[in-house]
């Protein structure tokens, strides 16, 4: 039975990372900490995503300003090396705030 939870928990990343390259190319989003930080201030942004290696504090107060901007958040699975790789970038992403989706569907909830 563990691999087949293994297999779905794979499907999903899969499915974000896909998810997320579609608004990395049709859609607005601001990557890293201080931009994500502006755009849940000012009310923009519409979905958080968190890197699994982010440090504690930070992801905290990320999750607060969520809550009072009405946003949604997901934890990613990977470390930042693997969200800045499924952005489509060469660096390390800690966090980034989708303000557009863009032809993704990544804003519906996943059922």
């Amino acid at each position: 039975m563990a691999p087949a939870t293994g297999k779905k928990s794979k499907k999903t990343v899969e499915s974000i990372n896909s998810r997320l390259q579609l608004v990395m190319r049709s859609g607005k989003a601001a990557l890293g900490y201080k931009t994500t930080m502006k755009s849940l201030r000012s009310t923009k942004a519409k979905m958080v995503i968190i890197s699994s290696n982010c440090p504690p504090l930070r992801k905290s107060e990320i999750e607060y300003y969520a809550m009072l901007a009405k946003c949604s958040v997901h934890h990613y699975a990977g470390n930042n090396s693997d969200l800045g790789t499924a952005c489509g970038k060469f660096y390390r992403v800690s966090m980034l705030s989708v303000t557009d989706a863009g032809d993704s569907d990544i804003l519906r909830p996943s059922a």
